[in-house]
């Protein structure tokens, strides 16, 4: 009667292990499928020969498994670490302006103006217009008497088309038309206008207006001959040019790059002098001590 009571109690402990097994085995597989719905994995569920198994990932040809990858996930950070690592390297830019070492300063600003001068080059190149193909047009030949007749004729009438601070855009091949209309000649006055540039402004406007340059003055004004046998085109701004806001914000992106760049080479003549400035300052040392040693 003992023996049949203890056999009976083995029996229902191994069945007892038996199930709790299954249980956890269970617990594990509702975990992994979990995950599995958050970081999208494939996970089975196989049972071979009274053995439970489970395949996380994808399976090889030769039956094993090969981990799946996890996905890196872009950690959030709260408003309040933006401000303080905001704050934290204005305080650092703080520190370097205030340095007592004019080296630390200078470098400061070199660096912070290198800087800038890479990101107004990054814009302004958003601003390249591809050029588009010019069109196979015939040659007018000019004579030295039409050539002065046109001169004399341009000079003596009063319609010009300005070209200010934002260079040569849309707006002045459309106004050059516009002229071309009742007149054989127009002006173009380029004010401002840095030295040498008056060329490259008819290079430009010969290239989209199709016109012909007849003289170019010494106080920047281009007289432009529409041709004898010109047309006017369907579309008087041609597409491969600026807008008038476009070009205003390239100017002063182009502005800003001139002083940034004159600034850095300011910048550098102060820390060249400085270094100088510490060399002497070593030699003079050296030779004060030669002359207490002596």
């Amino acid at each position: 009667m003992l023996a049949s009571s203890r056999n009976s109690y083995r029996q229902c402990s191994k069945s007892m292990v038996y199930i709790s097994k299954i249980c956890r085995s269970f617990a594990s597989h509702q975990k992994l499928r979990s995950d599995a719905i958050r970081s999208d994995v494939s996970i089975e569920l196989k049972a071979d020969r009274d053995v439970v198994r489970f395949s996380v990932g994808q399976e090889m040809q030769d039956g094993s498994l090969r981990k799946a990858k996890k996905v890196a996930r872009k950690i959030k950070m709260s408003k309040r670490a933006k401000v303080n690592e905001l704050r934290f390297y204005r305080l650092k830019a703080k520190k370097k302006m205030t340095s007592p070492n004019p080296e630390v300063r200078i470098r400061y600003k070199l660096d912070k103006a290198k800087r800038k001068e890479v990101w107004l080059i990054e814009k302004l190149r958003n601003f390249e217009v591809p050029k588009a193909p010019i069109e196979p047009q015939d040659p007018e030949i000019l004579t030295e008497e039409d050539r002065f007749y046109l001169k004399r004729t341009g000079e003596k009438k009063k319609n010009y088309v300005p070209v200010g601070r934002r260079g040569v855009f849309g707006g002045v091949v459309l106004n050059m038309h516009l002229h071309w209309k009742n007149h054989e000649t127009v002006k173009v006055v380029c004010k401002p206008c840095k030295p040498g540039q008056v060329h490259e402004y008819a290079v430009e406007l010969a290239r989209l207006s199709g016109g012909i340059v007849i003289d170019i003055k010494p106080d920047n004004t281009i007289i432009f001959y529409r041709g004898k046998n010109y047309v006017r085109p369907d579309v008087l701004s041609p597409p491969d040019t600026l807008s008038k806001a476009k070009a205003l914000e390239k100017y002063k992106l182009g502005q800003s790059l001139d002083h940034t760049s004159q600034f850095i080479e300011k910048l550098e003549k102060e820390l060249e002098d400085y270094h100088e400035y510490l060399a002497q300052k070593k030699e003079r040392y050296a030779l004060m001590n030669l002359n207490v040693n002596v």
